[in-house]
């Protein structure tokens, strides 16, 4: 209990000395570049998990769209639609929690969402699995890309970041993907003066980032400032998990323990959601956002290094599965 005090007295000690005016600059800039896809594109869509990320760029889509500025410079909201649908690709294996947040938050604010599911593409055969228990998080990619030509997307609007991954450092905000939905680092295109390029072919299509320039911490930030929701499983909680390989495993239908593993009930948080077959959580007793902001403040490895099995198979992992179509 007094270990638990000592922090609190530490976060409210330390979070009025941050300097927040640069989420002012990220916002204003991620706005600028969602006006930009609207006018740009004919058929965008806005990817949409209910992971934190995308509850970011989903309020920045409710700021740039949804809010009017009245005679005194003061923003109001008011009802009205965005001028582009919800996409979210659906594995099977995402956590429960998870999409009943997505669900709801949709319904709350009357959206469309468009459900591309990877069950299906299994179904029709453009997916085969090796074994039931297969991660799909990079079978992903075929649903996706089967999504974008059913609907004719041409800009999908993503919550990437720079400081997530190696490969997601080397994109542009507005990054062009071929015919066949592949990207290629070498053929980036520049983006000085933020004059974005978005030429494309028939058939082409483009991801545009709009808080690629933001870091983990501005996130959290912006999460605070902004009292964004999130699903629960992003605060503390208790939860069984499996150690291995330097992870946690959550325990789940689809991640049983391996002979040999023992299961342990801990206290953790997810620092990001995807499948269940290769998102871990970290031991964390942060149960607000910011609590996490002070742990993310002195946090070494990035989100994605410290909880997803699927960038530890090599160095090139992430840059492999973008070029073959990937988020």
């Amino acid at each position: 209990m007094n270990a638990r005090a000592d922090v609190n007295d530490l976060i409210d000690a330390m979070l009025p000395e941050l300097d927040q005016r640069h989420l002012d600059w990220l916002e204003e800039e991620a706005i600028f570049i969602l006006r930009e896809v609207a006018a740009s594109f004919e058929r965008p869509a806005l990817l949409f998990s209910g992971g934190k990320d995308s509850c970011v760029v989903l309020r920045l889509a409710e700021k740039a769209f949804k809010t009017r500025v009245d005679a005194n410079g003061h923003g109001k909201d008011f009802k009205g639609k965005l001028p582009f649908p919800l996409l979210h690709v659906d594995t099977g294996h995402n956590f429960p929690e998870v999409i009943s947040f997505r669900d709801q938050r949709v319904a709350e604010m009357g959206e469309r969402l468009i459900v591309g599911d990877l069950e299906a593409s299994i179904q029709r055969g453009s997916v085969r699995l090796a074994h039931p228990l297969e991660s799909r998080n990079g079978h992903q990619t075929v649903a996706l890309l089967e999504a974008i030509e059913e609907h004719r997307f041409d800009c999908l609007i993503g919550g990437a970041r720079r400081d997530e991954e190696k490969a997601r450092a080397k994109e542009r905000i507005f990054s062009h993907r071929d015919a066949f939905g592949q990207w290629s680092p070498k053929e980036q295109r520049p983006e000085l003066w933020t004059l974005f390029n978005t030429r494309h072919r028939p058939g082409e299509h483009f991801r545009a980032f709009p808080i690629s320039n933001w870091t983990e911490l501005d996130v959290w930030l912006y999460l605070a400032r902004e009292n964004i929701p999130l699903p629960k499983l992003y605060y503390a909680h208790q939860r069984q998990v499996i150690r291995r390989k330097g992870l946690l495993v959550p325990l789940t239908d689809v991640t049983p323990p391996e002979a040999g593993e023992t299961v342990e009930t801990a206290t953790v948080r997810f620092r990001t959601v995807g499948d269940m077959t290769c998102t871990c959580p970290v031991e964390s007793l942060a149960a607000n956002a910011a609590e996490i902001v002070a742990e993310t403040l002195t946090a070494t490895v990035s989100e994605r290094g410290a909880t997803r099995m699927d960038d530890r198979t090599s160095e090139a992992s992430m840059e492999r599965r973008k070029k073959e179509g990937y988020f």
